[in-house]
């Protein structure tokens, strides 16, 4: 309350009203040992609810985490490590960036599933530890959480605790306004096992644990009635989600007892939390112990690298498929074989698809379903729940050992947004597989076929999004992700084949994210640079060798990924687009994503409108993605 109160902003309602149980759990329950926040095998809590970020603050400082009392009385501002909602990266003891609500508690469910998957390669000996979550009514309203508390209840997650802070108070009032729902009923529907508490009964909330840690079978909801902004004049009301003034601290210390001056904590409270700190202290130790015995066989200690550490294999330039050759081939097609070739070599590798494992190439062939109760395999079906599918994934990827690829058609990434978006804030290395990507892929129609989609992820930070021209580029984009880790990545991959690119080192030019494919003859330079990406790189080339014939001197240039091009140096763009030179750009979506690219002499030709159904070729012949369409173009920018 201090520390809001100081910063004039923040959310008292939550740290009041949740301190009983929150105290019992990280004072009691929670494995971790504070001076090694990071140690692989400890309990995870995450705070989904993350508007309540000062109550993870103080446990985290009475705990003995390193988050000082300067740094709570820095709550809020600017440099310090007490952010308004927790973020993941910045505070020690933060394992995961939440605010969104329900976020948190998809990467919960993600995180649960992965200490699954890896207690089931390593055993319990290494992997042996539970996920808890402190979620509010915001996050179980939330669709995103309702889908991740589906697909955990069928996978019977038994080692996800969830405490549900059952206030029944909103922003804009009690929840009856819009909330009547039976929540125990859902979450029982949904397969888990639920109890009912006095949040505010420390007894109460132990027995609820107990119980939880006794049975695995199911995961647990504990139900936990609680009274927000407890002993405060605010109790209890939609102003507890906000700061309170000066006379309502006071009165709130009255009513509590509490008669020490801001910002000093009574040796006995820390000490409270002092004995289950030195436990998690003893239990990191003799993991410890148990890890080095483990790793004396070198089976284990090359697999425990190449998942924990994300250790690459020392011959991976052996393993890319060599597409030379071939005539056509669909990028995604070409992903899902390169995804498959490395996934022997690479065995972190976990695919996923929110129903469209087929379509969308994100299987490994010869790997088991992960099922319930049956963790050892590498597919997973997430069943149509795109949000849970990216929030889950990234729990799997923060919680470590496990390297998603998910899959789904490139118009659902709408549906996946704000998970992308914390996945690029946490840089997460998570790969989104997106295929389907643009008007082509026909019949379907405008329902399926994205033409912004491409704009509103480059439009991101962080979210390098790879749009290969063929399967040869798209060796290159999976080399870069792998090699350049630096957070997560979007391919999007055509559904209809593309011809194979001929000439050499192709896989190599296009790891600059952009390159020359056709040169202009002379040496005067050229009078027009014509730039294309994914399936519309052919169409540039395919123009480009139309002027040329014509005795123009015109380049064509490949641009698999913006964002990797844009990180190169001054001199290298300007060898591939000289500032001099007039730019024709083709891409079959709208011209805000490459609008970095474009200026007053330049030209786009793309989506001005939605798609219409019909098959690609006709499409193609409709919009004029055609070579002599682009040519054409060309020729009336060249006069």
């Amino acid at each position: 309350m201090d520390a809001v109160r100081q910063a004039r902003s923040g959310h008292v309602g939550l740290p009041l009203g949740c301190a009983e149980m929150a105290v019992v759990l990280f004072g009691e329950y929670l494995r971790h040992d504070p001076a090694h926040p990071e140690w692989a095998d400890r309990d995870r809590f995450v705070l989904s609810s993350g508007h309540g970020s000062m109550l993870l603050y103080s446990l985290l400082h009475l705990s003995g985490y390193a988050v000082a009392i300067d740094q709570l009385r820095s709550f809020r501002q600017l440099h310090s490590i007490t952010p308004g909602h927790p973020e993941y990266g910045m505070t020690p003891g933060v394992e995961t960036t939440t605010g969104p609500l329900g976020q948190g508690f998809g990467n919960a469910v993600g995180m649960a599933l992965a200490e699954r998957i890896l207690a089931a390669r390593f055993g319990s000996g290494l992997v042996d530890h539970r996920t808890f979550v402190l979620a509010s009514d915001g996050d179980l309203m939330e669709g995103v959480a309702s889908e991740a508390a589906s697909l955990a209840g069928h996978l019977g997650l038994g080692r996800l605790v969830v405490l549900y802070d059952d206030n029944r108070i909103t922003i804009d009032g009690p929840t009856s306004l819009a909330f009547s729902e039976n929540v125990a009923g859902r979450f029982e529907a949904y397969g888990w096992d639920v109890q009912k508490v006095d949040g505010h009964d420390p007894g109460q909330v132990r027995a609820a644990l107990d119980q939880a840690q006794g049975a695995e079978d199911r995961p647990h909801l504990i139900i936990c009635r609680t009274r927000i902004g407890f002993g405060s004049p605010v109790a209890e009301t939609s102003a507890a989600h906000a700061a309170i003034g000066a006379e309502q601290v006071e009165q709130t210390r009255e009513n509590l007892g509490w008669k020490l001056p801001p910002f000093e904590v009574p040796d006995e409270a820390r000490e409270f939390f002092r004995p289950n700190a030195q436990r998690g202290a003893a239990a990191r130790k003799a993991w410890e112990e148990r890890r080095a015995q483990a790793l004396a066989d070198p089976g284990v200690a090359d697999l425990w690298s190449a998942l924990m550490e994300r250790r690459l294999p020392k011959g991976l330039s052996a393993l890319w498929p060599d597409f030379r050759g071939e005539k056509s081939l669909a990028t995604r097609q070409a992903s899902g074989r390169i995804l498959n070739a490395l996934a022997s070599s690479v065995p972190g590798l976990i695919a996923g698809s929110a129903d469209l494992a087929a379509s969308s190439a994100a299987v490994l062939k010869g790997e088991s379903q992960i099922a319930p109760g049956k963790f050892e395999g590498r597919n997973l079906s997430f069943g149509v729940r795109e949000h849970a599918m990216a929030a889950i994934a990234s729990g799997m990827a923060l919680h470590g050992g496990v390297r998603p690829y998910i899959g789904t058609f490139l118009i659902f990434s709408d549906y996946m947004r704000p998970a992308l978006r914390l996945a690029a804030l946490m840089r997460q290395p998570v790969i989104y597989g997106f295929t389907h990507d643009s008007i082509f892929l026909g019949e379907d129609g405008p329902t399926h076929q994205p033409v912004e989609q491409l704009a509103s992820l480059r439009a991101i930070p962080g979210l390098p999004v790879w749009r290969p021209a063929d399967a040869r580029e798209t060796v290159a984009a999976w080399n870069v992700t792998l090699t350049q880790e630096r957070g997560p990545v979007a391919f999007a991959l055509t559904r209809q084949s593309v011809p194979v690119l001929e000439g050499d080192g192709i896989e190599a030019d296009a790891m600059y994210g952009g390159y020359v494919l056709r040169r202009e003859s002379g040496s005067g330079g050229p009078e027009l640079v014509i730039l294309g990406t994914g399936s519309e790189t052919h169409l540039a080339l395919e123009a480009a060798r139309l002027l040329i014939s014509e005795g123009r001197s015109v380049r064509a240039v490949s641009l698999p990924c913006l964002e990797q091009f844009q990180s190169q140096d001054e001199a290298y763009r300007e060898s591939v687009l000289p500032q001099a030179v007039p730019r024709l750009v083709v891409e079959a979506g709208v011209a805000q994503g490459l609008a970095l690219l474009l200026r007053p002499q330049d030209r786009f030709h793309g989506m001005q409108s939605f798609g219409v159904s019909a098959p690609h070729a006709a499409l193609a012949e409709h919009f004029g993605f055609t070579p002599e369409a682009v040519a054409q173009l060309a020729r009336e920018m060249l006069g």
